[in-house]
């Protein structure tokens, strides 16, 4: 009896079909939203009946993109259908990627790959980023300097995407807080690569990633678009 309960067990072991884990949805803690003051008027004062011959440099907060910063904690667990956990792992340190997409359906992760030249074109149509081609999607996501990684079962290789690098200690660098330009076939999906509390944008803080999206590039555009975000720990 006991050789009979122990053959039916594996064969539904085998039956049961191959699930990934795919990346999930977090819970999302705000903490603080914030933006530069600008700069106040630079004075100049010349005589009457004088021409003035000035260069100017302006610096002016860009409005068609936006920014997201900060730590990641989760666990690892084991649950069935209804989320009931037979055991869990807390993580210390976190490895793994954040993912943002203004796709408000589903991702089809097993789809997932690097976004081409005409699917960047497409989002930037879609978003309004074609009067400015200093500042658009092409220009910003202009490296394919970035470490291979894996989004459920499917491998990125490394340097196949086009990606950024976003700022350390106040000043640009390649090393740190890679994002890559991924897409389904249908959405584009920003991906960043997790870090360990590694020094930010910011020279006084830490972060465990940081990521630039773009915002809608319409002239008078006053509102916000949505992104929603997944993390994948592995």
């Amino acid at each position: 009896m006991q050789h009979r309960t122990i053959f039916v067990i594996a064969m539904l072991i085998l039956l049961v079909p191959f699930i990934y884990a795919a990346p999930s949805g977090p819970i999302i803690y705000s903490i603080r939203n914030e933006t530069i003051t600008p700069s106040s008027a630079a004075l100049v004062n010349t005589s009457g009946g004088s021409i003035t011959t000035m260069v100017l440099n302006a610096t002016t907060q860009n409005l068609r993109w936006k920014a997201y910063v900060g730590n990641v904690s989760g666990t690892l667990t084991l649950d069935d259908a209804n989320s009931n956990t037979i055991f869990d792992w807390t993580m210390a340190n976190v490895v793994g990627e954040v993912y943002a997409t203004r796709a408000a359906t589903s991702i089809s992760w097993a789809s997932i790959n690097c976004s081409t030249v005409e699917n960047i074109t497409n989002e930037e149509l879609a978003i309004n980023h074609t009067s400015n081609p200093d500042d658009n999607i092409s220009a910003t996501f202009a490296e394919q300097n970035h470490a291979s990684f894996y989004v459920g079962n499917v491998l990125i290789p490394s340097d196949d995407c086009f990606s950024l690098h976003t700022y350390q200690n106040d000043s640009a660098q390649t090393t740190d807080f890679e994002e890559i330009l991924l897409h389904d076939s249908t959405n584009m999906v920003y991906a960043t690569i997790l870090e360990n509390d590694e020094l930010g944008y910011d020279p006084n803080q830490t972060f465990d990633f940081q990521m630039i999206v773009p915002e809608r590039g319409i002239p008078g555009w006053s509102s916000s678009t949505a992104y929603y975000f997944y993390v994948e720990l592995i």
